[in-house]
């Protein structure tokens, strides 16, 4: 499902505090880049582990995440059912972030 032909399109960290936005899409209107920082920002705060929202070889918007072995506090069972609820709260935003990639990227 995740390999090298995947783009990061962001991702953030509850072990150092960051969110990174992928600079190839700096051209995104601020507040769809708004709206995905405090998404992915408010999904590690409530989950732990790190959350990456990435483009598949398709253009479909996939969210991967990851947790230290040794993380206690992470849970994988809410860290579905929180992707989950964010894809269905937050379908129009991501709908239109596919859609960018689809015309920006893949020129279709």
């Amino acid at each position: 499902m995740f390999n090298d032909e995947n783009v990061v399109l962001c991702a953030s960290s509850a072990y150092d505090k960051k969110f990174y936005l992928n600079e190839d899409f700096s051209k995104l209107p601020d507040e769809i880049k708004d709206e995905l920082k405090i998404m992915c920002v408010l999904f590690t705060e409530e989950v732990g582990g790190v959350l990456k929202l990435v483009f598949d070889e398709d253009g479909s918007l996939l969210f991967t995440t990851e947790a230290d072995e040794d993380d206690l506090l992470y849970d994988d069972i809410a860290c579905g059912m929180y992707i989950k609820k964010m894809q269905y709260e937050k379908r129009e935003l991501l709908e239109s972030v596919e859609m960018f990639y689809k015309v920006f990227f893949l020129g279709e």
